[in-house]
C-alpha cells in the first residue's frame, strides 16, 4: 500500500478530485465530496486535539449519516481505530462486544449514550462524544470541529500493518467476534473491488448496508442513504428502494439476500422496473435462486445479480453471479449439489481440508482434500484477517500456521467441481450427525427450497434425529399432504423422515438471512416432545 493509502486519505483525495460532485444524499440533502472532505479533515484534527491518540479504539455508534460516515473516515485518517458494532445484535451483545473492545472513547448517538448510561459500557472510554440530538452535558461532533479548526496538526502516512478497524462479527454462529483489519487489508478490498466489478467514480450507489458504503465513498462513487431500518433490511417497505432508486437513477444496489426478495415480489408483483441499475450485489447469506429470478424481473435482461462469497474476516473470496447460476448451477443445486459461490478471485489462495472440530496448529499439504470432496474451506490472501481482538481460543481454532503467513478457515463446508468452482455445502458447526451417515445442510435444503409453497427450509439435528424445518410462502397452510410431497420429491434425503412447520425462522440480525439453526433445534426437539 502506497503512503496515504488509508481509506481517510482516499477520501480526501477524492475531494480534492471530485469536488462539487455528491458524495451522499440523504433526505434529499446533498452533501459534495469536498463539503465531506473538509468535515473529515475538521473531525480528525478535532478528534486529536481533545486528546485521543493515534491507535487508540473508538467505539462508533451512529444511525447511517453524513456524521457516521465522517467520524469513519476521520479515525482512519487521524491513525485510530474505530470498533464498529451492528447495534441489531441486540442489547447484551452490545454490553459484550464493548467488554471485549475496551475503548478509549465512544462517539454515539443520544440515543446510543442513553443505552451505554443503562448498559454501563464502555466505561474505559475517556472520552464521550454526542453526533446529533440532545447534548446529554457532553462534547459533540460540532465541538470536534470547532476544536480541529486553526492550526493544521501533523498527518503523516499511516504504516500498512497499521490496526485500521475492529469489525464484530454478527454472532450468527457464536458469540460476535472483534476481526481486526489493517489498512493494507481496507486498501487491497477497494482495489478488488474496482476490478471485480468495473466501478468507476461519479457512479450512484443506493447502500442498504452501511458498511459496504464506506468502500463505496473511498471508490469515489455517489451514496444513496435510503430511508430505512439499516437493521432489520428483511422489513424494509419496498418503494422506500424503489423510489430513490427511480429518481437517483442508481446504478448499483448492495442488499441483503433477504431485502431482494422483499423488493424483488413487489416490484415483480407491480411491474415495476429499475433500468438504471447496472448492477446488483447481495451478501451475507445464500442468495436462493428463486430470489434471483424474481429480481432479475426488475432489471434489464441479462444485468448481473452479483453474489460475492465471503465473511467479516475474508471478503471477498469467490465470485458469480445470477446469469451463470439461473443458466446453470441452479438446475444442480436443486438436486443436492449446493450452492455454487463461483471461482475464487485474483489474490486469494483458497483450499478444502479435512473436516476437524478442533484446532489445526500447522499447515500440511496432506490437509487438502481432491476435487469434489466436501471438507473445510480455508483461504490465505491480502484481505483476509489476521486476528480477533483478545480472543485467543477463538484465533486457535480458526488459524493455521504455515511458518511464512497463515491459512483462515471459515467455518463453512464446500468443494471443488471439475470447473474450479466452488460449492458451498453448509456451516460445519451446523453438520447433522446420524447413526449412519453425516449430512450437510445447504445440500439437503435446497432440494427442498424448489417446492413452489415452500419460502426456505432448515435441516437441524435433535439428537441423532434429522428434521427440516419448513417456512411457507406467505398464504400457504401447513398440511400432512404437503408434508408427504416434500419427503417424496426427487433426491430428498433419505435419512429426513420428520418435517416441522415453523412461522417465521430466527435470522440473524445484520442482514436478516443467515437461519439460527441453533434456536430452530432448541424448538424441533419440544416439538417432538423432547
Amino acid at each position: 500500500m502506497k503512503a496515504g493509502g488509508d481509506l481517510g486519505s482516499r477520501l480526501l483525495d477524492n475531494a480534492k478530485r471530485l469536488k462539487d460532485q455528491p458524495a451522499l444524499i440523504h433526505k434529499d440533502a446533498v452533501v459534495t465530496f469536498e463539503e465531506l472532505g473538509k468535515d473529515v479533515e475538521l473531525l480528525a484534527q478535532g478528534f486529536l486535539r481533545a486528546g485521543l491518540k493515534r491507535n487508540q479504539r473508538v467505539a462508533v455508534l451512529i444511525p447511517p449519516s453524513k456524521d457516521f460516515f465522517a467520524t469513519a473516515f476521520a479515525l482512519f485518517r487521524a491513525g485510530m481505530t474505530p470498533v464498529l458494532i451492528d447495534p441489531g445484535i441486540g442489547f447484551s451483545n452490545l454490553g459484550r462486544c464493548l467488554a471485549e473492545a475496551e475503548p478509549d472513547a465512544f462517539v454515539g448517538s443520544a440515543k446510543a449514550h442513553i443505552a451505554r448510561a443503562a448498559g454501563g459500557w464502555a466505561p474505559t472510554a475517556g472520552l464521550k462524544i454526542v453526533a446529533g440530538g440532545p447534548s446529554l452535558g457532553l462534547p459533540t461532533l460540532s465541538t470536534m470541529r470547532e476544536l480541529g479548526e486553526g492550526r493544521t496538526l501533523d498527518l503523516p502516512a499511516l504504516a500498512p500493518d497499521t490496526r485500521a478497524a475492529i469489525l464484530f462479527t454478527s454472532g450468527s454462529t457464536g458469540a460476535p467476534k472483534g476481526a481486526v483489519y489493517e489498512h493494507s487489508m481496507f486498501s487491497a478490498q477497494v482495489d478488488q473491488l474496482r476490478e471485480l466489478f468495473d466501478i468507476k467514480e461519479g457512479e450512484i450507489s443506493l447502500a442498504t448496508f452501511p458498511l459496504f458504503a464506506i468502500f463505496d465513498l473511498a471508490l469515489g462513487q455517489t451514496v444513496i442513504l435510503p430511508e430505512m431500518d439499516f437493521s432489520r433490511p428483511g422489513l424494509v417497505q419496498p418503494m422506500s428502494i424503489i423510489e430513490p432508486a427511480q429518481k437517483y437513477k442508481a446504478m448499483q444496489l448492495f442488499g441483503s439476500p433477504a431485502l431482494l426478495d422483499r423488493v424483488g415480489r413487489f416490484g415483480a408483483a407491480h411491474g415495476i422496473a429499475l433500468p438504471h441499475l447496472r448492477r446488483v450485489m447481495s451478501a451475507g447469506a445464500p442468495v436462493p435462486a428463486k430470489v434471483l429470478e424474481t429480481f432479475a424481473k426488475v432489471l434489464q435482461p441479462m444485468t448481473p445479480i452479483y453474489t460475492p462469497y465471503g465473511a467479516t474476516e475474508a471478503l471477498p473470496v469467490a465470485l458469480t453471479n445470477s446469469n451463470e447460476i439461473l443458466s446453470d448451477t441452479a438446475k444442480e443445486t436443486a438436486t443436492g449439489r449446493g450452492i455454487c459461490v463461483g471461482r475464487p478471485v485474483p489474490g486469494i489462495k483458497t483450499e478444502v481440508i479435512r473436516i476437524e472440530d478442533g484446532p489445526i496448529v500447522t499447515w500440511s499439504d496432506e490437509l487438502k482434500l481432491p476435487q469434489g470432496q466436501v471438507g473445510e474451506i480455508v483461504v490465505q490472501g491480502p484481505v483476509v484477517t489476521g486476528e480477533y481482538f483478545r480472543r485467543v481460543e477463538d484465533m486457535s481454532k480458526a488459524k493455521i500456521g504455515d511458518g511464512k503467513t497463515f491459512w483462515h478457515r471459515m467455518g463453512d463446508l464446500g468443494y471443488f467441481d471439475e470447473q474450479g468452482r466452488l460449492w458451498f455445502c453448509g456451516r460445519k458447526a451446523h453438520r447433522v450427525k446420524t447413526e449412519k451417515s453425516v449430512l450437510f445442510t445447504i445440500r439437503v435444503e435446497q432440494v427442498y427450497n424448489v417446492h413452489p409453497k415452500v419460502k426456505r427450509t432448515a435441516l437441524v439435528g435433535a439428537g441423532l434425529t434429522p428434521v427440516l424445518c419448513v417456512e411457507l410462502e406467505p398464504g400457504t397452510r401447513p398440511s400432512e399432504e404437503l408434508k408427504r410431497e416434500l419427503l417424496a420429491l426427487p433426491n430428498a434425503a433419505p435419512e429426513v423422515k420428520d418435517v416441522l412447520f415453523h412461522p417465521g425462522f430466527p435470522v440473524d440480525t445484520r442482514h436478516n438471512a443467515k437461519i439460527n439453526r441453533e434456536a430452530l433445534a432448541v424448538w424441533a426437539i419440544k416439538e417432538l416432545g423432547g
